[in-house]
């Protein structure tokens, strides 16, 4: 058993803490903001993750698991300290590292052994130098070593990612330090890459960074697809069945988003441009993520126009949307970077009226007062409640098994846009949508005869 501290309770520090504590570690929390600490110290968690907060109480109750916001307290008699604050885009894309440097000046300020410091933090390349610059310019008698080592978890998955890890990756000048944080993982039956600090931070925005672009290129075949009468769908799915390419991220919709692909394409980006290189693609892969919220607007002008030419409205001033998701993917709740809030914002910016829902993240978006004229509401149904239109903007499972008969009668207009093509084309005609779905062929169905539809307001 180790002594760990864990500085930072957001999704990173929350998750890593509590999972160390549950391989039977003595952990201790420690985050400088009262109220979250406060929550945390209640049994509430500040964060949504499916699966967190069974595993947060377990340990807490085991008395392995503590929150502090004292940074005292929380590395006494620390063997590992780990570095798990955010690192949010600057102003030119770069990576804020000022809750960095403000951990690495508390853990020397209050350490008071031998410890080793782990960055798990998405941090630029250097930032281990970094970090022990400032220890040691503000401590100079505690001996320390510095250890990079880059999570790879997923939020929505972010436990099982922790416990059943693909690889783990240390950078370190000392390598037996890195050999030490290795010990940790000693129970996981995964390759261990122990390497220089450069190399390990730059592994973390290279991954990033290559999940982004298998992102962005499958939207611009999309996007071709949608020209010549192909379907992306299809397309990806014979892809992926190369053993060269493989089935992740080819799923076309509506971009990326989040607290980590677009700041870290960003960073890696701004890192490259001030080095003297020319990081056209990374650059491509931005454009075309951003160009993907503006298409679904785009598309939704198009088809009101087609489905009710004669309505007595002009473009989306006066329309009501329905949106559903609002979290940037399924299974968490978090909204930083999540397409529906540019969505949202072209949408209104139109002049139109939105409606939403999203299993999660009502209760954030509300607390937070980000989206101030958006109607929140109670489900799917009441979204789409004589609305004009509804959008699908995250792939939550129960958007998967909505009652279309229901859906198509609560609409005024019987019209869908898909940014996650989790429909069957075919399907959607039969009851009478008009669909349109990322690289797939518009198709526009009929009401059954018994049943009337109003395509006017």
């Amino acid at each position: 058993m180790s002594n760990i501290a864990v500085i930072g309770t957001g999704y990173v520090g929350l998750v890593t803490g509590t999972c160390f504590a549950d391989l039977g570690n003595d952990v201790r929390c420690i985050d400088i903001a009262e109220e979250k600490v406060a929550m945390l110290q209640r049994g509430q968690l500040p964060i949504y993750e499916p699966g967190l907060a069974e595993l947060v109480d377990r340990n807490v109750r085991a008395k392995r698991l503590a929150f502090t916001g004292d940074y005292g307290e929380g590395l006494r008699d620390a063997d590992f300290v780990f570095i798990a604050v955010n690192t949010p885009s600057g102003i030119g894309g770069e990576a804020d590292m000022s809750q960095v440097r403000q951990a690495a000046e508390g853990i020397a300020r209050h350490v008071e052994k031998n410890v080793v410091v782990v960055n798990r933090s998405t941090v630029p390349i250097g930032t281990g130098d970094l970090v022990t610059a400032i220890i040691k310019r503000v401590n100079g008698r505690v001996p320390f070593a510095v250890v990079s080592n880059p999570e790879f978890t997923r939020e929505g998955t972010a436990v099982r990612d922790f416990l059943q890890p693909d690889r783990v990756v240390l950078g370190a000048t000392d390598r037996a330090a890195a050999e030490q944080v290795a010990a940790l993982y000693a129970s996981f039956d995964c390759p261990v890459i122990i390497t220089d600090l450069n190399t390990a931070e730059m592994i973390k925005y290279a991954s990033n960074a290559f999940l982004a672009t298998r992102i962005a290129f499958i939207n611009e075949i999309a996007a071709i697809c949608e020209k010549v009468g192909a379907d992306v769908k299809e397309v990806a799915r014979g892809m992926g069945l190369d053993s060269r390419i493989g089935q992740g991220y080819l799923d076309a919709g509506i971009g990326y988003g989040g607290s980590c692909l677009p700041k870290d394409v960003r960073a890696l980006e701004h890192e490259a441009a001030i080095h003297g290189c020319h990081p056209q693609l990374l650059r491509a892969v931005m454009d075309i993520n951003r160009d993907q919220r503006r298409l679904i607007v785009q598309r939704l002008r198009e088809l009101l126009a087609s489905v009710a030419p004669d309505a007595g409205v002009r473009g989306l001033e006066g329309r009501t949307v329905a949106v559903l998701g609002l979290s940037f993917k399924p299974g968490t709740d978090d909204i930083r970077e999540a397409p529906s809030l540019d969505i949202i914002h072209l949408l209104e910016t139109a002049g139109a009226v939105v409606k939403a829902y999203d299993p999660a993240a009502m209760a954030k978006v509300q607390a937070d007062g980000i989206l101030p004229r958006v109607i929140l509401c109670q489900d799917a149904y009441e979204a789409a409640k004589d609305a004009d239109a509804l959008i699908i903007v995250t792939e939550w499972n129960e958007f998967k098994r909505l009652d279309m008969r229901r859906i198509r009668d609560a609409l005024r207009l019987p019209v869908i846009l898909d940014g996650r093509n989790l429909y069957d084309p075919a399907q959607m005609r039969a009851f009478g949508f008009t669909y349109w779905s990322v690289g797939r062929a518009v198709t526009h169905g009929a009401a059954p005869a018994s049943e009337t539809l109003s395509l006017v307001q």
